[in-house]
């Protein structure tokens, strides 16, 4: 299998050079590899490359993911979330490709506190959210062998993530404010990673399984319970770790305006994908505990 990475600096990028190597030859490109264009705000060069290399299958692991950044610059974050992919679908359909891409519980408005399925009618409340989902319809409307898999609060061991943050906050201040009316499931990069390796080789055999799903861990929390959920691990895993915060105090989302406006409920609903691709998502706390043993030790 010839297998075309993009985005493979980036947290999903990283984890997805390891996970796709045992299915063939992987090419990862970024923004700034030379050789072949990786740059998606240059859909015509990547284009090129596609057309270049010829892969099996495109793997999209590249966006504008600056939620409130994406409020002042809506024409690039269209770019990099819409108008790129679209451009690489309709590559990939004249190749006969897949094209593997990653969207987000952005698409919904995060109004009611069911999971969200598949079949439930987007609403973006953001220009991500809007843009993402325009990347979504365009793969769709290509004629493209395609395989999405909407996310949500995706981190990683490697560079900055919200635990991360909570630990060198709580080691800076005496008490830490945090949102809890926002409900969804962290979700590592790993997981995501390791997911798309398993739905590539089962799509192999069974090319009809391709499409649109939900793929975030197991179980639900919100950003308030996730940060004591870290700081109380780190102190198990680590007790000479000096945690300064003797509180930390729930507030609503108002607490912290911000230019973008953020879904309150971000579940999503794995039974598809689960039942589909015959996969055991496991619960958000144990990547959670495995990353914090990785960024502690």
């Amino acid at each position: 299998m010839n297998i075309l990475l993009l985005g493979k600096g980036g947290q999903v990028g990283w984890e997805l050079q390891r996970s796709l190597s045992v299915l063939g030859t992987v090419t990862a490109l970024d923004h700034d590899s030379t050789g072949h264009c990786g740059d998606f705000a240059n859909p015509a060069g990547l284009a090129d490359t596609v057309r270049a290399l010829r892969p099996d299958v495109i793997v999209n692991a590249a966006a504008h993911t600056a939620v409130d950044k994406a409020e002042s610059e809506p024409e690039f974050a269209r770019t990099l979330n819409a108008t790129t992919p679209g451009v690489l679908a309709e590559e990939a359909a004249r190749l006969g490709a897949w094209l593997v891409h990653y969207s987000t519980d952005y698409v919904f408005d995060g109004s009611g506190t069911r999971p969200w399925v598949e079949t439930d009618t987007p609403a973006p409340l953001s220009v991500y959210g809007r843009t993402k989902l325009e990347g979504e319809q365009r793969i769709q409307q290509s004629g493209a062998k395609h395989l999405i898999l909407r996310t949500s609060w995706v981190y990683a061991a490697r560079g900055g993530n919200f635990a991360k943050t909570m630990l060198r906050l709580a080691q800076e201040r005496d008490r830490l404010t945090v949102i809890d009316d926002q409900w969804g499931a962290p979700t590592g990069a790993d997981l995501l990673a390791d997911v798309t390796a398993h739905a590539l080789r089962h799509l192999q055999q069974h090319p009809e399984a391709g499409g649109l799903y939900h793929c975030v861990a197991g179980g639900e929390t919100n950003w308030h319970l996730y940060a004591k959920y870290v700081l109380a691990q780190a102190q198990q895993a680590q007790p000479a770790i000096k945690i300064k915060a003797t509180e930390v105090a729930p507030v609503p989302t108002s607490a912290f305006p911000t230019p973008a406006q953020r879904p309150h409920n971000s579940r999503l609903d794995t039974t598809q994908l689960q039942t589909i691709f015959g996969l055991q998502l496991p619960h958000w706390q144990t990547g959670v505990e495995r990353m914090l043993q990785e960024v502690l030790s």
